[in-house]
């Protein structure tokens, strides 16, 4: 058996290997809505696979910066940046401050979203405006963004969908197209933006254990999970897992696609 010294070609062969199993490494990623739920997950997961992150966040800095110190514990930077993705010009601000501190960008993943139920009566110009400005035009414009910040070698984007895009919901009209249309952005953009080395996916989750899910009533939980494939409702980690790998060149052959990640629900 080799003996391998502290300081010898035996560690530094060992090292080097340990950090090529980190797929992301060196790379860059802008997780936007990324201080708690499933952004918050999907931030620590593509820093375990070595990427730094930016950890946007529109109210919730402390939450943030809790993101930003899990990351830092597994041996990977990060940063907190305040950003409200229905604006525009904080959009610009986002990814300028990306790279004045990192100096490059590779992976966007748009997980910011908000989520409300209205019936037809009640959906008023207000609530289409807060869906749309941050689900759909928060999304365009933050690829728009991303594409003209990554370098010649490509770049990856994923949107967050939802199982909901593809399920007639009563009172989910507004939300229902907004996702929607987050799909028909990722499949249009991977056709534009494909031969400059860029991929765009979406995702699409199922029922996820995040601060909306407490709010269901028992037996709508039970409904789902008696509804889903695998018995459960998801988790965080499950849905970042997923988007770790289109992150990472393993995906590099996938683009304009949605993956439903939502445990075999058939609703």
């Amino acid at each position: 058996m080799r003996e391998i010294c502290p300081n010898g070609a035996a560690v530094r062969e060992f090292t080097a290997k340990m950090n090529n199993m980190k797929k992301l490494t060196s790379q860059v990623a802008v997780v936007t809505g990324a201080s708690r739920g499933i952004g918050a997950a999907i931030a620590k997961r593509l820093a375990a696979d070595g990427a730094r992150v930016v950890v946007n966040y529109c109210r919730t800095e402390q939450a943030a910066l809790e993101v930003v110190s899990a990351i830092q514990a597994l041996g990977s930077e990060a940063i907190a940046v305040k950003a409200d993705i229905a604006d525009h010009t904080q959009i610009q601000r986002l990814f300028l401050t990306t790279l004045e501190h990192f100096g490059r960008l590779d992976i966007l993943v748009n997980n910011a979203g908000v989520f409300e139920m209205r019936p037809i009566e009640q959906i008023d110009a207000a609530h289409y405006a807060a869906t749309f400005d941050v689900n759909v035009r928060g999304v365009l414009f933050a690829c728009q963004e991303a594409a003209r910040h990554f370098g010649s070698e490509g770049g990856r984007i994923i949107n967050l969908s939802s199982v909901a895009a593809r399920l007639a919901m009563p009172a989910g009209s507004v939300h229902v197209a907004s996702k929607a249309a987050v799909e028909a952005i990722t499949r249009c953009l991977a056709v534009e933006l494909g031969a400059r080395g860029i991929t765009v996916n979406a995702v699409a989750p199922g029922a996820t254990e995040t601060d909306i899910a407490k709010w269901q009533p028992p037996e709508l939980r039970e409904q789902i999970i008696n509804a889903t494939a695998l018995g459960r409702i998801g988790k965080p980690e499950d849905i970042a897992d997923v988007i770790a790998f289109l992150a990472s060149d393993q995906a590099r052959w996938i683009t304009g696609k949605t993956i439903g990640v939502d445990g075999g629900y058939q609703a």
